[in-house]
């Protein structure tokens, strides 16, 4: 099979051909990790292995996931798909009664990161379990929805006290001239964040909304990758290019790994 524009799906190894086999995995607790793939290979694949085998234990009060077990099912899913490049998702759930994880494997398309600059607006929402990429994630997605109705490409979550924690679908880094600022709040520590802060001049920091008008940039990262902030609600940031030039090369340089 070759994709185009759709998307491809097994559970547990088997090809979800219809709605009905496809769908179990959109129900019930459950996590998940996205990642992109390029000739078969994701960055920080160590990282998205342990970030399953951690929320299994702690989200789903489960035993470990197999690392194994996950790289043989997305290269499966990558080859019966027809894509080496891909947007790749591995969502867990763990059926009462079952012996073992059900995996849900998708394969669409390969996705980039925005090039910006990206208009962000607060919403004042923390996750619940911030630190899981777990599937509820409906008022999350409201808060998108709110923002893009308002124009805005992405919601910048905050508590209801004005403190930043991160993006909807994005983890927020400031610049202060000095360095590169990750809030220091609840949040989901996603995989390009976390293989960018050990490689940038980082530091942890209480961020509010009125504090932004100190930084000299911004932006955000996700599974797609880095796109600049141009604007927060009110505040407008100046697109640092010799700033974020420094960033894409740091990620530029995290190798790639072999499903």
């Amino acid at each position: 099979m070759t994709c185009t524009e759709t998307t491809y799906t097994e559970n547990n190894g088997v090809p979800a051909v219809d709605s009905a086999l496809a769908a179990p995995a959109l129900t019930g607790p459950g996590h998940f990790t996205a990642m992109q793939v390029r000739d078969g290979r994701v960055r920080g694949l160590a990282l998205h292995l342990e970030r399953l085998d951690a929320a299994t234990r702690e989200y789903l009060g489960r035993a470990g996931l197999d690392g194994e077990r996950v790289r043989a099912e997305i290269r499966q899913a990558l080859a019966a798909s027809g894509r080496a490049d891909a947007s790749v998702r591995v969502h867990v759930h763990w059926p009462d009664g079952d012996s073992r994880a059900t995996l849900k494997v998708t394969v669409r398309e390969p996705q980039v990161a925005a090039t910006g600059p990206l208009r962000l607006i607060s919403v004042p929402y923390v996750r619940r379990t911030p630190r899981i990429k777990h599937l509820d994630g409906a008022v999350q997605n409201r808060a998108l929805d709110e923002a893009e109705a308002e124009g805005a490409d992405e919601a910048l979550l905050t508590t209801p006290e004005g403190l930043v924690t991160e993006g909807a679908i994005t983890n927020i880094a400031f610049w202060d001239g000095e360095h590169v600022v990750w809030p220091d709040a609840p949040c989901l520590r996603g995989m390009t964040m976390a293989l960018l802060e050990p490689r940038l001049p980082s530091v942890r920091r209480a961020v509010t909304l009125g504090d932004l008008p100190r930084y000299r940039a911004a932006f955000v990262t996700n599974s797609h990758g880095i796109s600049p902030v141009g604007r927060i609600d009110d505040v407008e940031f100046p697109v640092a290019r010799e700033f974020m030039a420094g960033v894409t090369a740091a990620y530029a340089a995290v190798p790639w790994d072999a499903v």
